[in-house]
């Protein structure tokens, strides 16, 4: 796995690229049309993961109303991932080499399981996520996932120029924006400038 560069900010820019998701065709980031929503994730079947992504995913003809395109890394093959992403209505991109993670500084940290805030998230997820596979609408993840369970999430609002125009990087678990927040700073990207969460 390679070290992470210095987390990337708002009012960087990043090199445009097409991402080429598990299925789908590819997707231009930046877009040239509206905002992206990078999300960076955990791994495949990642139970934490699943229970924020349930959020984005009823609320995603909103977020496409407000102008933002969805686009979710993952730290897993290909293989581990198709099963998680049936009927998911946005880009889901495999990321085993980690390479987009090293480029935007999202990092590896044994916080990300042990702060106490994400205890509840992790017991919520961790029970919704084993009767969904009970009931067969969900995947388990695989035993040892492809880049270990240590992941810190990370969100990038990004501009049609390719500016960042906001930023979190996640200090546990579930430390990302909510869908609110995320409206509130597309919302607010022309008029504010930009910021961090």
């Amino acid at each position: 796995m390679r070290a992470s560069r210095r987390p990337l900010e708002p009012g960087s820019d990043i090199v445009g690229r097409h991402l080429t998701p598990v299925s789908g065709p590819p997707v231009a980031v930046p877009d040239p049309d509206r905002l992206v929503h990078l999300q960076f994730r955990r791994f495949a079947g990642c139970p934490v993961c699943n229970l924020h992504l349930r959020s984005v995913v009823r609320r995603h003809e909103e977020i496409e109303a407000a102008g933002i395109r969805e686009v979710v890394v993952f730290h897993s093959p290909v293989e581990e991932l198709l099963p998680h992403t049936a009927g998911l209505p946005f880009a889901v991109v495999a990321d085993p080499g980690r390479r987009l993670y090293a480029e935007f500084g999202v990092e590896v940290s044994r916080r990300a399981l042990l702060d106490p805030r994400a205890w509840g998230p992790i017991v919520r997820a961790v029970l919704r996520g084993c009767l969904e596979v009970l009931r067969g609408r969900e995947h388990g993840p695989v035993a040892r996932p492809n880049g270990g369970r240590l992941g810190l999430p990370a969100d990038f609002l990004i501009a049609s120029d390719g500016r960042i125009v906001a930023a979190k990087h996640g200090e546990h678990v579930y430390d990302q924006w909510s869908v609110d927040e995320l409206l509130t700073l597309a919302s607010d990207a022309a008029t504010i400038g930009p910021h961090t969460l």
